[in-house]
């Protein structure tokens, strides 16, 4: 999941519209923006990864044959694999950091453009959301798929039967760029070019919608708080706060649809629709819960990491003119 914020619009009838509420691309200087956001995105990343490869794992399982929930994971997977096992595949996901920089461009360029046409803010919102997805999962999905594949490796005892869908071993002393090589020659030679763009549709099925929609509560929440938040309350703490509700919000709604991304580019299901029906035969109507514990809290942190570390920077890059009309 790629998350960015931005403040709502100048709003000229209220008290406090001498604050500008929106940081606009112009705005800025991006010589000082890029490396920062860069920066911001990788280190939230990097504390949140456990997070995204617990959930990974749970969505992938079947039934709770291996994990009974998300601390039984963490626990199983420290004691197994130590704490290296929770970082498994992280370099390559890291990349994600690269498709950040399009999608934010993306988002903020559709953005602009709908201003023009006086399209309306939660709509432009949810319009240049999707787009920024779209483009963000282009670029990521061969490394997904490459990342997903090394979280489910070098899990001991029973897990290993069920994880461990290339065939592929851990050897003691082998350099993860090496077992990343392996895996990305496994997936070649079984699936060609297009094994690496597996679960793409799923993926645009899924990160679409959830960015979109991300995007509309996000100014959803935002506009109902800023209409009842006294004058003196932080600008930065109602961006978090509303960007934490529209992930909640937003995960709730498309985790089935995560699920079946996840196990598409994992379990090499042949469609969709097959992913679909597997999951409602194993799991019936727990399939909207499954691995949702620990996607909302990756999510919400995600989130409200993201949005603080983001709209920081947005106000440390603003050119010096802006300064004085930006609230924190």
């Amino acid at each position: 999941m790629d998350f960015y914020t931005v403040v709502d619009e100048k709003d000229m009838d209220e008290p406090s519209s001498q604050y500008i509420k929106t940081i606009e691309w112009d705005m800025m200087d991006k010589t000082k923006f890029f490396p920062l956001s860069m920066l911001s995105s990788f280190t939230v990343r990097c504390a949140l990864y456990p997070l995204t490869l617990i959930k990974t794992r749970l969505q992938i399982q079947k039934h709770n044959d291996l994990y009974t929930g998300m601390l039984d994971a963490y626990g199983k997977i420290y004691r197994y694999e130590g704490f290296t096992g929770l970082y498994r595949g992280f370099w390559v996901s890291s990349v994600q950091i690269i498709s950040g920089v399009f999608y934010i461009s993306t988002y903020e360029g559709a953005r602009h453009i709908l201003k023009q046409q006086n399209v309306n803010s939660n709509v432009r919102a949810l319009i240049a959301g999707a787009a920024a997805s779209l483009v963000g999962q282009t670029i990521i999905v061969p490394f997904d798929v490459l990342s997903q594949h090394l979280m489910m490796m070098g899990v001991n005892g029973r897990e290993e039967k069920n994880f461990n869908t290339l065939g592929l071993k851990i050897q003691p002393g082998r350099s993860k760029f090496a077992l990343t090589l392996d895996v990305a020659r496994h997936i070649l030679k079984v699936d060609g070019i297009a094994g690496f763009y597996r679960g793409y549709w799923a993926s645009l099925s899924a990160y679409v919608p959830n960015s979109a929609l991300w995007w509309g509560f996000y100014h959803f929440y935002q506009d109902q708080l800023f209409a009842i938040a006294p004058t003196w309350v932080s600008h930065l703490f109602i961006q978090s706060v509303s960007g934490t509700l529209g992930g909640f919000t937003t995960t709730v709604l498309t985790n089935p649809l995560d699920v079946v991304r996840a196990r598409l580019q994992v379990q090499r299901i042949g469609s969709m629709r097959c992913a679909f029906r597997d999951l409602w035969v194993e799991e019936g109507l727990r399939m909207f819960c499954k691995g949702l514990s620990a996607r909302l809290i990756q999510s919400a942190t995600f989130s409200c990491s993201i949005i603080i570390g983001y709209e920081t920077i947005k106000r440390i890059s603003v050119n010096d003119e802006y300064k004085q009309f930006i609230k924190w």
